[in-house]
């Protein structure tokens, strides 16, 4: 069992069509990012992705998406609670 988990460890694809070590991101990261051109930038350790390093942009993106299919669950299981809805109008309110 160990030993596929270690395989597993070994085979993690990378993500992104930029990388770099974490001694390369600790050395200059603002010319990291320069050389990336706004791409996601994977972050290895010992060749394997430990992290990715995603421009602001992106991840305001992916956070407005995330929530995006959070509202949008929320939105199906409250469908199936129409017919236990008690219809009202306003005046009564």
């Amino acid at each position: 069992m160990l030993i596929l988990g270690v395989i597993e460890v070994f085979m993690r694809q990378v993500l992104s069509n930029c990388s770099a070590s974490i001694s390369e991101l600790k050395k200059n990261p603002t010319a990291l990012l320069v050389e990336a051109e706004g791409a996601t930038i994977a972050i290895l350790n010992h060749n394997i992705p430990a992290a990715y390093l995603v421009p602001a942009d992106t991840y305001e993106w992916l956070m407005d998406k995330l929530e995006d299919a959070e509202l949008a669950q929320i939105v199906l299981e409250r469908a199936t609670e129409k017919e236990s809805a008690v219809e009202v109008n306003l005046n009564e309110l």
